[in-house]
């Protein structure tokens, strides 16, 4: 049964591949998406697989098997941790004033109150739950830099920018709660609170289907120093500054059928000490493929107690 629950942010820093093997399009390695929606995400057997890997350099064998499940007989009993799949929050999108701007939308949002408010909490934005938000229209907070005489421009899309109070407020709690607080996001921070925008649901899907990063790679011949027949192909990624958020669950140890078991945590510890594996890595993690080339590396952030 579980019986705490946290959050986990993650702020992609390197473009991010999280492959769903081959595709039907184009894209010969496209990343993972929800099935309906067509979202990017990141499945939790992922980011549960990398936290056990850090846990494994930092502690004793009989903590990660009581947390993450034992190595070799999973029949001997189930791991406490329970990691959801990484969703999308924030997605940044080439603005022409102001570089970029973090879209999101009352789709994604509502998810995210659902998801957070799990945890016991009253978390309420009634930019979610009171506003309609007309086609070709995008909320923007009331101070920012990516507007430029009453019009927002997206790539080459253009949309009515409509100032609210709102959206500047949602930009502060997410700069307090979901950003990393250390001294180098002093700027994202700062940047998600006047580089926000809410767009209609349909827009947001568009952009997130049709404004990944696309790279294309070749493999080259050591002998002959030209492209290995048939080793050119195509990744999809997520950009950098993308924002997911992941929900933590715990359930009390479990212990094995031997009943041999000398170590018991409750879920709380349990969650405590995932928590400082963020320490351990300095706040950092690799997701993803293309670890040697410097792919998918992000910052980690837990849910931190509102004020």
């Amino acid at each position: 049964m579980i019986t705490d629950t946290t959050m986990l942010y993650l702020y992609v820093e390197t473009p991010l591949h999280a492959g769903a093997g081959s595709g039907l399009s184009s894209i010969d390695m496209p990343i993972q998406r929800e099935r309906v929606t067509q979202y990017p995400m990141i499945q939790g057997s992922g980011i549960k697989g990398k936290l056990r890997a850090s846990a494994g350099d930092a502690w004793n064998p009989k903590e990660v098997a009581l947390v993450f499940g034992p190595d070799n007989d999973g029949a001997e009993h189930a791991g406490a941790l329970i990691v959801g799949d990484a969703r999308i929050l924030l997605f940044p999108v080439r603005s022409l004033s102001g570089v970029f701007s973090y879209i999101t939308s009352r789709d994604v949002l509502s998810r995210f109150l659902r998801d957070y408010n799990r945890r016991g909490n009253d978390l309420f934005w009634n930019i979610v739950h009171d506003l309609d938000i007309p086609d070709h229209t995008a909320l923007v907070p009331t101070k920012n830099s990516i507007t430029a005489e009453g019009a927002l421009v997206l790539e080459e899309f253009s949309f009515d920018a409509r100032p609210d109070e709102k959206v500047s407020e949602l930009g502060r709690w997410l700069a307090e709660y979901a950003f990393p607080q250390s001294p180098e996001y002093d700027y994202w921070r700062k940047k998600v609170k006047d580089s926000l925008v809410l767009l209609p649901d349909n827009d947001f899907r568009d952009f997130v289907v049709n404004s990944t990063e696309i790279v294309t790679r070749i493999r080259i011949d050591r002998q002959t120093r030209t492209v290995d027949r048939g080793a050119l192909w195509t990744e999809e990624h997520l950009p950098t500054d993308t924002v997911l958020y992941v929900p933590v669950y715990a359930t009390n140890s479990r212990k094995a059928r031997n009943g041999n078991d000398d170590v018991e945590l409750a879920a709380a510890d349990i969650l405590n000490k995932v928590r400082s594996l963020t320490e351990s890595q300095k706040g950092y993690i690799q997701l993803g493929g293309d670890e040697t080339i410097g792919r998918g590396i992000v910052c980690m952030s837990w849910a931190r107690e509102e004020r």
